[in-house]
Parts: C-alpha cells; sequence; structure tokens
C-alpha cells in the first residue's frame, strides 16, 4: 500500500470514485481512495440508479447535467458500460402549484440549453400509457431522465481514475486521521499510515464518523429508503420501447421500467431515520427489513396513480439508508478552519449529482476555485451553530418534502424558532411574521390583527402583500426600524489591517470615519462579496455583508490572512437597529444626537444613545436616508426603548425583509446570491464602479478585472419595468428579446412605493439601450417588459445622501 499521497480520498462509492476521477482528469495523479469494503458497499450498491437533472438551484440542475452526459464519456474511456437507458421522464402536476412549479422550472431550463418541456394529458399518455391521468394537469417532460447500473459507473470511474494514474486500496479501514503541525494529514488504517497533503471525507453512511475523527461535525443522517421492483407486467413487456420514469409528487413516488416489470421508490410521510447514535462500522452489503407498514398510504395512492401495479406480484423489495443533508443538497467543499480537509459527502442523489460534485471538487482543490456558484452544496453554507438536534429534524422534514412543491416565499417550520436575538418577544408581541436565514430568527414582515401570522407560500403574489406595502410607505414617508442582525460583521485589527483589506478587497479603503462598498474577487475576477468597509481607526475596520455567507466568507479571510491582522466574526457579538426614510434624522435629534443627525453620508462614528454605546453609519440599503446602529447585543433592549420612543412623533414603525426587497428594488440594488455571486463580474453587474484603479495595491482578481475594463464581457445587469399580473419575477425567468431567449432574471419583484413590478436581468450588452421592449416568461406567460436606465426613486441621490 502507498504510504504518502497527494490526496487521500475516503469512502469508495460513486462520490469518491468521481472526485479520484476528475482530480486525475485535471491533472493530479499522484491520488488515492481507501475503502474500507469494497466498492459501492454503502448507500451506491442498493441505490435505484436514477437520474434527472430537475433541481430548484439552476447551479445544481447544470451540474447534474454535466451528470448525466459524463456517463457516455466514461463508458468512451473505459470500454465499460454505466448501463445507460436515456429513457425520458415525466414529473406529473395534479393542481395548479404543481404546475406553476413545473412552468417555472421549465422557464429556467430555457437559457441553461437543458430540452425540456411542457405536455398536457394527452401526450402524456402517449409518453407513460400506465399513468391514470385523473386529475393531472400537465407534466414537465425531459429526454434526459434515466438510470443506468449503479455498480458499474462506479467502477468506470475507479478505471478512468486509474488509467489516470490514482491508486485504489480497498478492504482498508481508516481509524483515524491526524493533522500534522504543518497543515498535512496521517490517515491511520488498518494496514498503516498514509501521509496526505489533502483528505477527503467521501465516507457516504460514515462521514459523519470520518468527520469526528478530524474533530468536525458534518449535519447529515441516514434516512430508510425503499422501493420495490415488481414481476413481469404485460403492459411493460409488450411495449416496443422503454416507459419512460415517472414522478408522482402527489403519490411521493418515483417509477420507472425494470427488466420486464417496474421499479417504484416512495418518499413516505411516516418515514424514518437510521443509526441516529451512529453508523455501525460492520454495516455494508446489507439490507433493512421490510417495513410495508410505513408505505402503506403510499403504495395505496400508487395503485391508482398506477393501476398496473395492483395486478402485478412483488419481486423484491429494497429498503436501505442514505445520507441526507438538512436542505437536501450535498456537503462539499473546504472545511472551513481546517487547512487540507474537505467534504464530499451528503449527496442523496448520486447519479445525477456525483459528477457535478466531483468536477466542482476537482477544481476547488486544483485551481483554488469553482467555475460555476457552489453555495448550494457549500458545505460553509452550515455555520458552527448547527448540532445533530437540528439536523435530525431538518433532514426528516426534508425527506418527507422531498416531492413537495418548494415554493419561492416558502419558511419551512422544522427546527424552530433555533437561534434568536433580544427582540424576538417584543417583535413577536408587535405580529412578526418570521423567516430563517443561516438558522436566525429574521422578521419577514408585521401583520396587522386582523391578518393571518403565516404567509402563504405561493409562485403568485402572497397574503404579506398588504402588509409589505404598509411598511414600504412608514419607510418611505415617515420612518421604518429593523434589526441588523442579519448582516454578517467582522472586526479587522492590527498595524497590517488597511494593507490587508487592500489587498482583499477591490475597492477603497476609507480613511477614519469614513465607509466604502467594496467588492470582493476571486483571482478569476469573479464576486466572491459585497462588502462595506468602516475605518474606525488606521487599525481597526468593520466590515459588514450577508448573514447568511458568514463561514464562506471566514474561511476565505483566514485563507488569506497576513500577519499583523487578526479578524473576529462578530456576526452575533454586534447587533443594533438600522431607522430609515425622511424623518430618520429627526428621530436622532430626538434623542438628543444631533451631531449624529448632520452626519454626511457615508460617514462612521462612535455614539451613546440613551445609555447605549454604539457605532453609527450614514447608509442605508433601502436607498432611503437612513443609518445603520450597531450595538452589543446586552443592551439592544434599552437601545430599541430609545429610538422607539423617540420615533413616535414621527410616525416610526418596524420593517421587516419583505420590504426591504421591495425598497431596495426602487434604487436597482443588487443582492448578495442574486446579482452577486460567484457566477459573476463585477463588469458584469455594475460592481466595477467602485473598484478602486488608482490604488497601488495589486488586489486580488485585479488582472482579471482589468481585462474585462479594457475589453467589457458580452451581458450586463439591467433593470426592467414589468407588465406584470399576479405573479412578479423571482429569479432565473428567460428574457426574450426579437424573439429568442437572450438573457435570464437574477431577481426581481414588486416595488410598493413606485407601484411597479420591476425585474433585474443579464442581457447582450449591445442590447441594453433605454426603452428596450423585451418579455420577461413568467410561470409560462410573456410578460412585456421596458428597460429602465436610471431609477425612478431619488435617481440623484440626493434623498439618500441627504
Amino acid at each position: 500500500m502507498k504510504t504518502t499521497t497527494r490526496v487521500c480520498i475516503i469512502g469508495g462509492g460513486v462520490v469518491g470514485a468521481s472526485v479520484l476521477y476528475h482530480l486525475t482528469k485535471l491533472g493530479w495523479s499522484d491520488v488515492m481512495l481507501v475503502e474500507r469494503s469494497e466498492l459501492t458497499s454503502g448507500s451506491t450498491w442498493h441505490a435505484a440508479g436514477g437520474f434527472h437533472t430537475l433541481n430548484g438551484d439552476t447551479n445544481m440542475a447544470a451540474l447534474q447535467g454535466y451528470t448525466i452526459k459524463l456517463y457516455k464519456e466514461l463508458e468512451e474511456i473505459t470500454g465499460m458500460s454505466c448501463g445507460l437507458h436515456h429513457v425520458g421522464g415525466i414529473t406529473l402536476a395534479d393542481n395548479a402549484e404543481r404546475f406553476d412549479m413545473l412552468l417555472a422550472e421549465r422557464a429556467k431550463h430555457r437559457y441553461m440549453g437543458l430540452e425540456t418541456e411542457i405536455v398536457g394529458p394527452e401526450e402524456i399518455a402517449k409518453l407513460a400509457p400506465i399513468v391514470n391521468l385523473e386529475g393531472v394537469i400537465g407534466a414537465l417532460y425531459d429526454p434526459l431522465d434515466g438510470h443506468l447500473d449503479p455498480s458499474g459507473t462506479t467502477h468506470a470511474y475507479a478505471k478512468a481514475a486509474r488509467m489516470g494514474g490514482a491508486t485504489i486500496e480497498t478492504h482498508c479501514h481508516v481509524k483515524e486521521t491526524n493533522q500534522r503541525p504543518d497543515g498535512t494529514w496521517d490517515v491511520v488504517t488498518d494496514k498503516g499510515t498514509i501521509h496526505a497533503e489533502h483528505v477527503v471525507n467521501a465516507a457516504g453512511l460514515w462521514a459523519r464518523e470520518v468527520g469526528a475523527m478530524a474533530g468536525v461535525y458534518l449535519p447529515l443522517h441516514p434516512m430508510e429508503h425503499q422501493y420495490i421492483v415488481t414481476d413481469e407486467i404485460a403492459e411493460i413487456y409488450e411495449r416496443g420501447s422503454e416507459h419512460p420514469h415517472v414522478m408522482d409528487p402527489a403519490g411521493e413516488s418515483y417509477l420507472r421500467q425494470e427488466g420486464r416489470g417496474l421499479c417504484i421508490g416512495f418518499y413516505e410521510q411516516p418515514c424514518r431515520p437510521w443509526a441516529v447514535n451512529g453508523t455501525p462500522w460492520n454495516f455494508g452489503h446489507e439490507l433493512l427489513p421490510d417495513d410495508f407498514d410505513k408505505i402503506e398510504d403510499s403504495i395505496a395512492f400508487a395503485y391508482r396513480r398506477f393501476p398496473v401495479l395492483e395486478r402485478a406480484g412483488v419481486k423484491s423489495v429494497i429498503h436501505g439508508p442514505f445520507t441526507f443533508a438538512p436542505d437536501g443538497n450535498p456537503l462539499v467543499g473546504p472545511i472551513p478552519g481546517l487547512r487540507g480537509y474537505w467534504s464530499a459527502c451528503g449527496v442523496m442523489a448520486g447519479f445525477s449529482q456525483g459528477g457535478g460534485v466531483g468536477l466542482m471538487l476537482a477544481q476547488w482543490m486544483t485551481q483554488g476555485e469553482c467555475e460555476r456558484d457552489t453555495a448550494a452544496m457549500d458545505v460553509a453554507r452550515f455555520g458552527d451553530w448547527i448540532s445533530p438536534g437540528y439536523t435530525l429534524p431538518k433532514v426528516i422534514e426534508n425527506y418527507q418534502k422531498r416531492f413537495s412543491v418548494s415554493y419561492p416565499n416558502e419558511e419551512l417550520p422544522a427546527a424552530r424558532p433555533n437561534r434568536t436575538t433580544p427582540m424576538h418577544d417584543i417583535f413577536d408581541d408587535m405580529g412578526a411574521v418570521w423567516g430563517a436565514q443561516y438558522g436566525l430568527e429574521v422578521v419577514n414582515y408585521f401583520a396587522a390583527d386582523d391578518e393571518p401570522r403565516f404567509e402563504t407560500p405561493s409562485f403568485r403574489r402572497s397574503n404579506a402583500w398588504d402588509a409589505t406595502a404598509r411598511e414600504v410607505r412608514a419607510v418611505r414617508e415617515a420612518v421604518g426600524i429593523n434589526e441588523v442582525h442579519n448582516f454578517g460583521k467582522y472586526r479587522v485589527t492590527g498595524p497590517n489591517a488597511r494593507a490587508w483589506l487592500d489587498r482583499i478587497m477591490a475597492g477603497r479603503i476609507p480613511a477614519p470615519g469614513r465607509l466604502a462598498l467594496n467588492p470582493m474577487l476571486a483571482p478569476s475576477g469573479r464576486i466572491i462579496g459585497d462588502f462595506t468597509v468602516s475605518c474606525l481607526s488606521e487599525t481597526e475596520f468593520q466590515l459588514t455583508a450577508s448573514y447568511g455567507a458568514q463561514a464562506y466568507h471566514m474561511r476565505w479571510f483566514l485563507q488569506q490572512l497576513d500577519e499583523g491582522v487578526q479578524i473576529e466574526n462578530v456576526s452575533d457579538r454586534l447587533n443594533g437597529f438600522q431607522i430609515a426614510g425622511p424623518r430618520a434624522a429627526a428621530v436622532l435629534e430626538a434623542c438628543g444626537q444631533q451631531d449624529l443627525a448632520r452626519m454626511r453620508f457615508m460617514d462612521v462614528r462612535r455614539a451613546v444613545i440613551g445609555m447605549t454605546d454604539c457605532i453609527v453609519q450614514r447608509v442605508s440599503y433601502t436607498g432611503d436616508l437612513g443609518y445603520e446602529i450597531y450595538c452589543d447585543p446586552m443592551a439592544q433592549r434599552q437601545l430599541w426603548d430609545t429610538l422607539w420612543q423617540a420615533g413616535q412623533a414621527y410616525g416610526m414603525r418596524p420593517f421587516g425583509m419583505r420590504a426591504m426587497m421591495s425598497l431596495r428594488l426602487d434604487k436597482f440594488f443588487g443582492s448578495w446570491g442574486r446579482e452577486f455571486s460567484p457566477d459573476y463580474t463585477c463588469a458584469e453587474t455594475g460592481l466595477d464602479r467602485f473598484i478602486a484603479w488608482s490604488k497601488e495595491a495589486d488586489f486580488i482578481g485585479r488582472a482579471a478585472a482589468q481585462a474585462e475594463r479594457d475589453t467589457p464581457p458580452a451581458r450586463t445587469l439591467v433593470a426592467f419595468d414589468v407588465d406584470a399580473a399576479d405573479a412578479d419575477v423571482q429569479a432565473y425567468e428567460p428574457v426574450w428579446i426579437n424573439g429568442s431567449v437572450q438573457g435570464f432574471c437574477t431577481s426581481g419583484g414588486y416595488s410598493h412605493h413606485l407601484g411597479k413590478s420591476i425585474a433585474l436581468a443579464l442581457i447582450p450588452r449591445d442590447a441594453a439601450t433605454a426603452g428596450l421592449s423585451a418579455e420577461i416568461e413568467i410561470l409560462g406567460e410573456m410578460r412585456r417588459a421596458t428597460l429602465l436606465d436610471t431609477p425612478l426613486f431619488d435617481a440623484d441621490g440626493a434623498r439618500m445622501r441627504g
């Protein structure tokens, strides 16, 4: 057995084999995989082997498309068969909400190059004649759907990796992973110790246990999953071609042909977690006992949807565990704060996602970044606040909602509330309707006494409409107040703090008492952060950005840290409020803070408001006259009392995130994860106006950004006034120009202040002229859209700057 290697991958399922292959494909040949038993010994061997492209996250859908197309390449490289059956698949909709979801997904696929289509009952009957169409409205058809041989595919990955120089060691049980002082790793096995620069945890069912060896908690949990293979069915074996896959969300089932019969699996409501206290090391090629009781209702529904099943005998039952993360997506990437340790686990849909996961992780390891935004599967999307007590109910919830409609405004209830601020009970008493971000309760809006305390999930305008309009009006006409708890906050100190920030931020690092907006770039020039940098002194700075990106940003900061610089994540140790609106300055004057009321736009200073020491910034994401006021959370309620009492004379009202997202549209402000992400560059999104080209620092990404400055990219971010009906743009709707899809929406919504539906979109630069008439496809309807080149509110910034 090799005792030294550049990369040691732990786990020989389809994901580990894919990572191994992709590392060799990208030029790293000194790589090895260790497996405690045989390849495919975990969840891989008993998987149903289906694959599909449908996924609510467009990057995940694209990676699933990559995975599916990769299989023919593997067959060509290795001469081995993956057992491919490209039979196509349909996803049924039996109510308006499910059909809306399919319409939204089809629209996304237009610019992604996925050839899906919406089909009606007549077409469904031709494609899948065994379906009982009673109550079915329509379906999404995907010609790429199909299934394969799990074992053959895994071994094809393995052979392709060996051909690239990789080594595979089976029957090699990992006992310990110990990090040396230089950051490299000793992987202790029952065959000896392997010294590796990098360790990849692809241990599947055992990923929790392997992670614990390195002091890492990975939020995932195995769930029992059952599918049935039938005896021969004449309606199947007498067909001239293989029957397509059918996903029936109403019945929580998936169905495909298996030989001369059918295979049908279920995501049942009375589901059961498995191995709650840890996966036994001796579990392998076993199955769990049959359990028809828990799928009794699912089977009854399947008999109605697919009547041929009622006449078919059961040939075999496959009942085994799969691992799930709290949101159902994989856990991939470098573990924050731990050098050389990588995650590639929680890949529940291994044969849909395994290739894409392998590609992304291999790019991350060999090139330092991925070709697309990996936020949906980045292991850093969960912070150090997460625990097994949170993970288990969220995994159960995700399993139960596997085939449920996924709404853009839906707030799932399991494991909530989890983390709250000192304002939670006060806001709750005021009618708060809560959402959650990064485990933290966040106010979406405030319901009136006669309104429900729940936002109805919908693809269309929801029952939050009136409340959001009230809150927007309060901000634009008087003054609104909300928490700043959902900003990520960082304290940077030390003698080299300014020089370090100059290197990692592309924009100007401000003088003491001032702040500046700053893009943070990857070496490729793509956007990895959208920050406000505030200079409190020459050796102390405060950074603010998206709360949900804390672990992602801290991982980058620590990777780039220089001597003479200290950085702390103070996101939960610094809280406070934003006040915004034309009367915001008057509120501060009423608090006895005339100096704060006269602060210049982009000023920052320390002050005492009431009895509370604060950091006050003259800036607001609402695009209005406003202030961000930060304090110790222990003093937050006292600060609230001071501001709230003073604000009553000026019409102060609380507002939530629904209003915030409406207000930012008035100024065409972009948002992290929507307009600003690693999928885009500054020159595409307009953030290049914040790049400090004149500064001497060779900031990260400078060369790539300069190249785009010299040769502007083909697309640019614009705003549209949309002639919408009862549904506004959410994200990824296609933009039609001159009869063809030439762009897509990054986000949008309704501007209650302007009384307009607004969309932000990326379109060809040469088409971006004022007044351009285009169409945006919203839920299957073409809606006229007119390009706006100037914000319709405070266009010259006079009110915002005060």
